[in-house]
């Protein structure tokens, strides 16, 4: 574990697969969405195949390759091919709008978010920039009682870029009137989180919750609390 960061007074973090535990709050949101309709597959097999092919449609959106609403549909049309389930467009969009409303519904949250969090809030000021939706990441915040902590949250839709993209970790300075060498970046992903953090001068600490082999100079941590020895 690396010695502690020194003279920062802002912490900014990312929410989904950080904070947020999105992949257990989706698959409870598409357990019901799914529900009342007589489907040839089980969720478990549904989610075999959405997982991956949602982190594919994330990656080529933060990259903008694809649109916001391409997205919302090709994650779940794909999914349905790769179940052999022929699935009509009015049903696909369906289903895509009753996920996104049911969503934030489901707010677990990673183990150690709280004591993190109120570790930090008296020393710190706290911060969101997250590349998912506006309207359903205020909702995520709210809903999982995270809202009192951060002083800003920035999205992609007010920044009007996406992580990896510089340009909207510069407007989450200016938002959070801080700067780069006074901030710190966690995150989950790689190229959007840490990546881009660093390419506008900011400090990073890698949430590698899975422990994959990365670069030895990262600085990472495995779990929330061990963020403390850090900090």
């Amino acid at each position: 574990m690396p010695i502690k960061f020194e003279n920062k007074t802002d912490i900014f973090f990312d929410l989904d697969h950080t904070l947020w535990d999105f992949e257990r709050n989706s698959a409870m949101a598409f357990k019901t969405v799914l529900a009342p309709y007589k489907v040839p597959f089980t969720i478990e097999e549904f989610l075999h195949f959405y997982v991956g092919i949602n982190e594919d449609y994330w990656e080529r959106y933060s990259l903008n390759q694809i649109s916001q609403s391409e997205l919302r549909f090709g994650r779940l049309s794909d999914t349905f091919k790769a179940l052999s389930y022929t699935a009509p467009s009015v049903f696909v969009e369906d289903i895509a709008q009753q996920y996104i409303e049911m969503l934030p519904q489901y707010n677990h949250l990673y183990d150690g978010t709280f004591e993190l969090l109120d570790y930090l809030l008296p020393h710190y000021n706290l911060h969101v920039i997250t590349n998912g939706f506006h309207v359903v990441q205020e909702l995520k915040i709210r809903n999982s009682k995270l809202d009192n902590y951060f002083k800003t949250v920035t999205n992609s839709e007010m920044a009007g870029v996406k992580k990896p993209d510089p340009k909207i970790f510069n407007y989450a300075l200016d938002l959070a009137k801080t700067t780069a060498q006074g901030s710190v970046m966690i995150g989950d992903n790689l190229i959007a989180d840490i990546e881009g953090a660093q390419k506008a001068g900011i400090d990073t600490i890698y949430f590698n919750e899975h422990k994959k082999a990365v670069r030895p100079e990262l600085v990472q941590v495995h779990t929330l609390t061990q963020i403390k020895q850090l900090l």
